[in-house]
């Protein structure tokens, strides 16, 4: 499923218009990642909890040179399902 597939999906089940659904997704987009810039953790309880985490800087090469390379420090999102997604992708 991609984008447009989701905003029909949420138009649909909602009974509202492509537009109003694309707005909805969004917001939810756009809050989503201004709370993780921010270093905060988003959870929907009983589907999932989004985080930030930081991967130091480390060494790792060039795998056509096999020179070492300095690799800069980097926030990771990190996402943790809750119980009830892992128990619908289960049945």
């Amino acid at each position: 499923m991609n984008k447009s597939d989701l905003i029909d999906a949420i138009a649909s089940d909602a009974g509202i218009s492509k537009t109003a659904a694309k707005a909805a997704l969004e917001s939810v987009t756009n809050n989503v990642t201004s709370t993780l810039k921010s270093g905060g953790k988003v959870s929907l309880i009983g589907w999932g909890t989004w985080s930030v985490s930081k991967r130091p800087a480390r060494e790792g090469r060039n795998p056509q040179t096999g020179a070492t390379i300095q690799i800069a420090e980097k926030n990771i999102v990190k996402f943790k399902p809750g119980a009830s997604l892992s128990d619908a992708v289960n049945e």
